[in-house]
Parts: C-alpha cells; structure tokens; sequence
C-alpha cells in the first residue's frame, strides 16, 4: 500500500513512563493532533491495568511492562482484545523502543534514575528527546550532554521552568550550548510547595498525604514530595545548568507561589524575559512536541485579572536544607548528584511508606553525602555503581532512625 504524503509527515512517538502525569498530558496533547503524531510504544513499571486502557485507546505497536509478571498479564489482555500490540518485558526493553529505528520523538517521563539508561540510548540513536526525567541530567550531566552532542540528537526541556528558560532564549539555541556574554542571570522559579509557611516544628508532623497536596500542579507522589522539601528545585537547578552551560551562581531560585511566571532570563542590558501560563504541563509538552513550531494544546487562556498579583520571595534554605544539598553537590561534582539523587529516592519512599520524618529527608541525604566518595561521572557503570552504593547506605541509615 502507498502512504500519501499526510501519512509520510506523522511522527512516532515513544512514551517512556505512559501511565504518569506527564505521559497522560503527553497523550492528551497527541490526541488533538492525529494528523501529525502517532503513538509507537507506550511504557509503564508495573500498571497493567493503566496500560492496557491506553493500549486499547492508541494502539502503539509496542507495550513495554518493566516488571515481568505484569507483562504477562498485560499481554493476555491484549490478546483476549486481538490487539495488534507487542508486548516487551524488562528493563533493557525501554532501551529497545526508546531506540527503535522507527521512532521519531522519546518522551523521557519515567520518574527517577529508572529512565537513566533508556534515555542515553535515545540520545545515542539521535532521537528528538523531550525530557522530563530530570533525574537523567542530575545523575550523569557532562555524560548525556556529550551522547546529544555527538549523536545530533535534539534535546528539548520538559520540565515547565527549563521550558520556559529554552522560550526565553533567541530562536537558534540548542540545548547545550554557551548561553553567551548577554546573559547576566537565570531566574528559577518555585512554587514553594505546600509548606512553604510553615515552620520546621510544623514539618516535623507532616503526612504523606500533606506533602503530595501541591496547591498548583498535578503531578506524582515522589515529584510532589520532592516540590514540598524543594529537592525538586535543587534537583531542577543542577538540569539548568547542564542544559545551558551554566554556572550556579548565574542560577537564581525565586520562590513564586501564584506558579504563572514559570522562570525567567536577565539580559545584560537590564531586560528580563519571562515565560508566563497557567500551571498546566500541556503548554510545555506540546511545544516541545512541535519545536520549532507551535501548536494547540488545549490549555485555557491566561487571566491575569483573575490571577491579580504575583508575589517573589527568596528560598529558605534553613526549612529548606534540600536546597542547599543540591547546590553543594553540583559544586562538588563527579558521582556527587547522582550520591544525592539515590539518597534521596530512598529518603523519599521511606517517608511516603510512613517509616520516617519529613524532615528526616535531609538529614538521610546529607549522611549519605557524607559517607561517600565523589569520582569522576565519565562512565554510565562508575555512575550506576555510584547510584547503587548510595541506596546501600541509605537503606542504613533508615534502618538505624527506625530503630530509634
């Protein structure tokens, strides 16, 4: 059968991490423009259900569970259907899609380290990546930098305050590159989560179900609770500055609770440019979608009369030691950031398990921190074996607070 020339210019896309916030705002935003994007292959760890009822909906060729057993059922499901789906299993089988020759666009969404090695391999196959898995950058920046750099592979933010600095910049930059002698600063925006007020005796009580009530944006569990301790804005400034060639002292974080300015950049001659929207992750997922152009994404206009005031505040690194933690370890370098992230992945399932503090995270991350050696990131096994070292110490020092 001959494709007509309407069918040649559909793009695939791969959704690594379907079944999350970013992967069903993905979807939604795909869903409006048939004519221009097709689903290849949708991911999930271990949601069959979830993911047999997108399958059912788009109709990728591939399904990929991550944990076996999952995958089995998810793929008797699909035959009692008689979908024409193929269905992987594992881990090494979110390298195989993310990578296929077929695919267009990788929707990195995959939530923590999980997505590190998927995400290289698309970076490897010189794939037009969307990158919402920030955790990639902060474990192995200079790594992944090279492998887009080196393979041509187009590298676009995801996260909404990333997405806003790439608007923000003149329409030939490219992730990576030298931001130039115009740029005078950065300024990262953060919502200051829910507890932005409250005080450290306050946070000593916190629940699980406190810290994953952001007031402004949907998102999961562990990037909820990571937005409440301001990890997510530590972990978002070490993003920043791999994707512009940043220094961190040109980073400034501004705590902006209304979550309409999304970030900013000051130019040197006075002028700040600010991307600005309502908080809802469709405006950046589909302009990186249709980069460089744009297209709808279904997100009501902008009311600034009803909004009325935007409101700036510095961050307080005292209730807010995350913060600090992450511009520590950028600064030290090496297998430091991915140190941090697996401390604080274990720091954070601890507490959403209801076995420690809120404010036991820190503590948790800063003792893995201090426990082990920075080396050089130059490998992905020097950076794994880092990442697995981490969790290792930080599974200790759990276990010693549990035995309070």
């Amino acid at each position: 059968m001959l494709l007509t020339s309407n069918e040649c210019s559909v793009e695939q896309v791969c959704i690594l991490g379907a079944t999350g916030s970013i992967g069903l705002n993905t979807l939604d935003v795909i869903g409006q423009h048939p004519e221009r994007y097709s689903v290849f292959a949708l991911t999930a760890f271990a949601s069959e259900k979830s993911l047999f009822s997108l399958c059912k909906k788009y109709l990728p060729a591939f399904a990929v569970m991550v944990d076996a057993d999952a995958a089995e059922k998810l793929e008797r499901k699909i035959k009692s259907e008689n979908l024409d789906i193929t269905v992987l299993s594992g881990a090494e089988s979110l390298i195989t899609v993310s990578a296929h020759e077929r695919v267009d666009i990788v929707m990195a969404a995959i939530v923590g380290g999980a997505g590190l090695r998927a995400n290289l391999a698309a970076a490897e196959a010189g794939k037009k990546i969307l990158l919402a898995n920030k955790e990639s950058l902060v474990m192995s920046g200079q790594l992944f930098m090279n492998k887009v750099t080196e393979n041509s592979a187009t590298l676009l933010p995801i996260d909404s305050e990333h997405n806003a600095i790439f608007q923000c910049l003149s329409d030939e930059y490219r992730c990576g590159s030298n931001l130039g002698r115009d740029i005078t600063r950065v300024l990262l925006t953060a919502s200051g989560g829910p507890f932005r007020s409250w005080s450290y005796e306050q946070m000593k009580s916190v629940t699980p179900e406190q810290a994953c009530a952001h007031p402004n944006w949907n998102m999961g569990q562990k990037i909820s609770v990571d937005s409440a301790s301001l990890m997510n804005k530590g972990l978002e400034l070490i993003e920043a500055c791999w994707l512009f060639n940043l220094e961190p002292d040109k980073v400034e974080v501004h705590v902006h609770p209304e979550s309409i300015v999304h970030s900013m950049v000051e130019y040197i001659d006075g002028s700040v440019i600010s991307q600005m929207g309502n908080p809802d992750m469709r405006t950046p997922i589909a302009y990186g979608l249709a980069w460089p152009e744009r297209i709808s994404s279904g997100v009501d206009s902008l009311d600034l009369f009803k909004v009325g005031r935007l409101n700036f505040e510095q961050p307080d690194l005292e209730r807010f030691p995350c913060l600090r933690l992450a511009q520590e370890a950028f600064s030290a370098g090496g297998t430091s950031c991915a140190i941090l992230n697996a401390a604080n992945e274990c720091a954070v399932e601890s507490f959403l398990k209801g076995n420690i503090a809120f404010t036991s995270i820190p503590d948790i991350i800063s003792g893995v921190l201090g426990s082990m050696p920075f080396s050089s990131a130059d490998t992905i096994e020097t950076i794994l074996s880092a990442d697995s070292d981490a969790r290792l110490i930080a599974d200790e020092i759990i276990q010693k607070e549990l035995g309070k």
